[in-house]
């Protein structure tokens, strides 16, 4: 029906994905006996698990349950393991929670919370400042001389906001049009162009900051030569079968978390640094998830209308699946946030 290359048949998406699971029936409160703590890889695994650890043994205390980190080197593990339920609670991209939010399995309880003033995430390429690869208008022009570190396709400042905001609009897959393609964590990627391995990396204002810290030699040798505009925020969520009452109380450690006075409110405050996360968490919903949805409605349209097909009737049909599934989306995501 349509000819396409390979990676435009990914459709960020799904048509099926707003009613795709029923509701799982839900824990009692008795039966909850450990809480499993899904840790995006900031870094390296162990890394991601010190800089989580103060957090969740803080955590421990106020639920009265223990707190385990569940800790992978990948966006695809942590994905697989939701999948299986084997994550209790998890901070998440936002491309991951929305799925997660669909199938049923989380809901969104917190989110960072950002103060007016304060340095706004953003998605970034990285380039080494010595050339002859080291211009934005370089890349554009000629991407097939340029070697690629991004991150994981589910990664949204990472593959989703670069492809959408900048390559897409240019006419670049990223999949495609690279002289090679190397895919990892932020960190990994901004020690790839570092080093030499690579000539441009996708990631962000809060990893490179981060990165800047743990290793500046390496960050001496490295320019932004692209921003953003503010991507959607990355969510805390729990599993959707938790009791209410237990989701509130889980709600209510987080938001106030670093709220308190005292050395014991300093130490969470440090902890939250460690986080970046420096002013807590608020209260959330899944109705957090609409511009992350909205961003995926854009990608997959962008998408469409880029891709050679057999006839305009084809490229319409397409559309409309986009935009019938945008919809149920946003009805699922408003539908889902509602009291109950």
């Amino acid at each position: 029906m349509l000819a396409m290359a390979a990676s435009s048949l990914v459709m960020l998406v799904a048509p099926w994905s707003a009613h795709a699971q029923p509701a799982p029936p839900a824990k009692a409160a008795s039966a909850i006996r450990e809480v499993r703590f899904g840790v995006l890889p900031l870094g390296g695994t162990v890394e991601s698990r010190a800089f989580w650890t103060p957090l969740m043994a803080d955590m421990s205390r106020a639920l009265g349950l223990p707190v385990s980190a569940y800790s992978v080197p990948s966006y695809e593990e942590l994905d697989r393991a939701i999948g299986r339920d084997e994550i209790d609670m998890a901070f998440l991209s936002a491309k991951m929670a929305l799925d997660a939010v669909m199938q049923r399995r989380m809901k969104v309880v917190a989110q960072i919370a950002r103060r007016d003033g304060m340095p706004e995430h953003r998605a970034v390429l990285l380039a080494r400042k010595a050339g002859p690869l080291n211009t934005l208008e370089g890349l554009l022009a000629q991407p097939e001389r340029w070697r690629l570190a991004r991150g994981d396709s589910r990664s949204v400042t990472g593959f989703i906001v670069p492809q959408s905001q900048l390559f897409l609009p240019n006419h670049i897959e990223m999949e495609t049009r690279f002289r090679s393609e190397f895919v990892g964590t932020h960190q990994a990627t901004a020690l790839a162009v570092a080093n030499g391995d690579a000539d441009v990396a996708t990631n962000n204002t809060t990893d490179f900051e981060r990165f800047r810290e743990q290793f500046p030699v390496e960050a001496a040798r490295l320019q932004v030569i692209w921003e953003s505009e503010p991507p959607p925020g990355a969510p805390m969520v729990v599993r959707r079968d938790y009791p209410p009452e237990f989701q509130a109380k889980l709600q209510a450690f987080l938001v106030g978390y670093g709220k308190g006075k005292g050395p014991r409110g300093d130490a969470e405050r440090e902890v939250l640094k460690d986080l970046r996360a420096a002013y807590g968490y608020v209260a959330a919903d899944d109705s957090a998830l609409l511009p992350e949805a909205k961003l995926e409605y854009q990608l997959g349209r962008q998408r469409a209308l880029s891709a050679a097909w057999v006839n305009d009737a084809a490229r319409e049909q397409r559309l409309q699946r986009i935009e019938k599934a945008y919809a149920a989306q946003v009805e699922a995501l408003r539908g889902f946030a509602a009291p109950r």
